[in-house]
Parts: C-alpha cells; sequence; structure tokens
C-alpha cells in the first residue's frame, strides 16, 4: 500500500468506518445512522462549504464585469489575460477559491462511499474495527423499516437529482436584479464566456447524471448524497440572507 493510500485508510476511510459502527451500535437503523454521519460531516465542513458558496457567488456576480473585460480586449488574448487577473486582484477574488474545499469534499464523498459499501458487508471488515469497540453481528440494510440501503431505489434517485438541481439552480440565482437591469445586461453583454456556459449547463447536467448514476448504486449512497444537498440548500440560503442582511445595512 503507497504512502498516500495509507494515509487515507487510515486517516479517513478507517476513521468515519468506526464513525459508522459507533453510531450503529447506539442506533441499529442503518438510515437513521448514514443521515447523522452525514449531518456530522457536513458541520465539519461548514467553514469550507461557507468559503466554496462564497466563493462561487462572488464569481457569478462580477461575471457581467468580467465579460466586458474580455469583449473590450478579445483581439489581445495576453493583454485580456493580465486585465482579467488585474480585475481579479482588485474585487480579492481567488478564481480557485472554491476549488479546494471542493476536492476535499470529493475525497471524504469517495471514503464515505467505501463506508457505507462495506458497511452492508460488516463479516470483510473485522480488521477495521477499533479494538475498544464491539463489532455487530450484522447490519441490517433495511432503514425506517422499508428502505433496502443494499439496493437502488427508483424515487430515492428522483429526489435526490431533483434536491440537486434545486441546490445549482439557487447558485445561479444568487444575484437579484429587476428585470429592467436584467434586459440592460442582455443587451450589453450577448456573448457567455465558456465558464458561464458550463456552469449553467451543470444545474441540468448534474442532476441528470446523479439520476443515472443513482438508478444503479445502492441507496445507502443516495441516501447520503440527498442529505449532502438538501444540508447545502439550506447552507447556501442561510449564507445568502446573512449576505443581503449585510448589505441593506451598508
Amino acid at each position: 500500500m503507497s504512502a498516500l493510500k495509507l494515509l487515507f485508510h487510515k486517516l479517513i476511510f478507517q476513521p468515519l468506518y468506526n464513525g459508522l459502527i459507533a453510531l450503529y451500535l447506539i442506533i441499529p437503523d442503518l438510515g437513521v445512522v448514514i443521515i447523522l454521519l452525514t449531518v456530522i460531516i457536513r458541520f465539519l465542513f461548514l467553514p469550507l462549504s461557507k468559503k466554496s458558496i462564497t466563493a462561487q457567488k462572488k464569481m457569478q456576480e462580477l461575471q457581467p464585469e468580467l465579460k466586458k473585460i474580455q469583449e473590450k480586449y478579445k483581439h489581445d488574448k495576453q493583454l485580456q489575460g493580465r486585465k482579467v487577473m488585474e480585475f481579479y486582484q482588485k474585487k480579492g477574488v481567488n478564481p480557485a477559491g472554491g476549488c479546494l474545499p471542493m476536492i476535499v469534499q470529493l475525497v471524504f464523498f469517495i471514503a464515505l462511499y467505501r463506508v457505507f459499501m462495506l458497511g452492508l458487508d460488516s463479516q470483510s471488515a473485522a480488521d477495521l474495527i477499533y479494538p475498544f469497540l464491539p463489532q455487530p453481528e450484522k447490519l441490517n440494510p433495511i432503514a425506517f423499516g422499508f428502505l433496502d440501503l443494499s439496493k437502488p431505489n427508483v424515487w430515492l434517485a428522483i429526489v435526490t437529482a431533483a434536491v440537486q438541481y434545486i441546490q445549482g439552480k439557487m447558485m445561479l440565482d444568487t444575484k437579484k436584479e429587476d428585470k429592467k437591469q436584467q434586459k440592460q445586461q442582455k443587451q450589453e453583454l450577448n456573448k457567455e464566456d465558456f465558464g458561464s456556459m458550463m456552469q449553467k449547463q451543470m444545474v441540468y447536467m448534474g442532476p441528470a447524471i446523479t439520476l443515472f448514476i443513482g438508478l444503479k448504486f445502492p441507496a445507502g449512497l443516495l441516501l447520503y448524497w440527498l442529505v449532502t444537498n438538501v444540508f447545502m440548500v439550506v447552507q447556501q440560503k442561510f449564507i445568502f440572507q446573512q449576505e443581503e442582511a449585510q448589505t441593506a445595512k451598508k
């Protein structure tokens, strides 16, 4: 095992797996355990996810000014790049500010995926459980008395994709403008840059991919992803309201 895999295993995967087992020993319902574990992880990630949401929102708000710069210097790409970087520096924005939190969260997503999948087959995971934790004989995959977390679930996949669409749409609608301002902006900037186009496409592509994958993946992972998206929607709403209140006070 390489050093990187060993760090991933010892510092992320194994603690998460033991967290799952510890919660299951207290609450013997795997669905409730997945929800609780997901919420705990999301609270631990609050500073990182807030930074990511704020950075994405700021980038979205700066798009009209950024497009003007790109249009003005479109015939000189080198000068355009320099002006764009100067613009970012002036506004105190790091274009990659939202990337690191997303990468860290992706690593934990992979770890949680392994945790949930292995959790349904606890007999093969005896060596992973810490000595101070008793090993349950078996983890019951039936959650809430009716949902089999070991098998795909169409309705859960649909709901998860829908909530992800809401979460993505909220990010695009962060800047509220009246109809007159929107019309003027469209007249001035009738061309979208590649980044904006991709961001808008991902609002639809993301949920579509989630639905496609969700129809094949076990419901346990979908439940984690659903809770994560619901948490993100609530967090985004809270952050946006805070920023609007601060702006109103100025």
